[in-house]
């Protein structure tokens, strides 16, 4: 069986994050991605539900401001970045060490 996976799937979702955060969230059903700064809940969901082949509850998304930071005197700062918090369905799970 070939599933309906359509290239602009893999641009809304650009990876998992592997944090002690994340890890303790998998706990309670939750799967932290780091998405595309103009992507939607909507198309956060569907996303999660082709590629994983999964039932998404919620998805809550935050916007994680780059930190300014000093280096041999000068000044940069990292690129923001957009993350999301995707709630999966009872009986559903995302092994984000396996990959896709």
């Amino acid at each position: 069986m070939t599933k309906n996976i359509e290239p602009r799937h893999y641009d809304v979702i650009l990876s998992p994050v592997v944090t002690e955060k994340a890890t303790i969230a998998s706990e309670h059903n939750k799967v932290l991605f780091k998405v595309a700064a103009k992507a939607t809940k909507p198309q956060i969901k569907e996303a999660i539900e082709k590629l994983f082949d999964v039932k998404v509850k919620s998805v809550n998304t935050l916007v994680r401001k780059g930190k300014t930071k000093v280096f041999r005197g000068n000044l940069g700062s990292q690129s923001n970045s957009k993350r999301a918090i995707v709630t999966l369905e009872e009986g559903h799970r995302i092994d984000v060490t396996t990959g896709l």
